[in-house]
């Protein structure tokens, strides 16, 4: 269990730097404390599916980045340029976000690289 709560928590961390959110940020947009987002990425306390399906689409990814080694995390690119991003602007993205990875599961899908 623990190794298995490191891993997430390492990707979570690895996704919120690449994407250059804080964990301020993340917090807001779960409407969590701070200290809550340190836990799950130092493995301490585990995350609510929901919490993590909220988190996964925000960085354009889906579940089975927790397979990829940590050199392969690559979430979707935000481009920000604001000092500030609100809640209202992570929905926006986590909206977007939804339709980029539901756009690649189905062209997956008519692949047949999805069974």
């Amino acid at each position: 269990m623990k190794n298995s709560l490191n891993k997430i928590g390492s990707t979570i961390k690895a996704l919120r730097e690449s994407s250059g959110l804080t964990q301020s940020n993340i917090a807001n947009y779960l409407k969590v404390d701070q200290s809550l987002i340190s836990k799950f990425e130092a493995g301490e306390r585990p995350i609510s599916a929901d919490k993590l399906e909220k988190l996964l689409t925000l960085f354009g990814a889906s579940m089975s980045i927790f397979n990829e080694t940590e050199g392969k995390i690559k979430p979707l690119s935000l481009a920000l340029r604001a000092n500030e991003i609100s809640e209202e602007d992570l929905e926006i993205v986590c909206a977007i976000n939804k339709i980029a990875l539901n756009c690649d599961f189905m062209t997956r899908l008519l692949k047949g690289e999805v069974r």
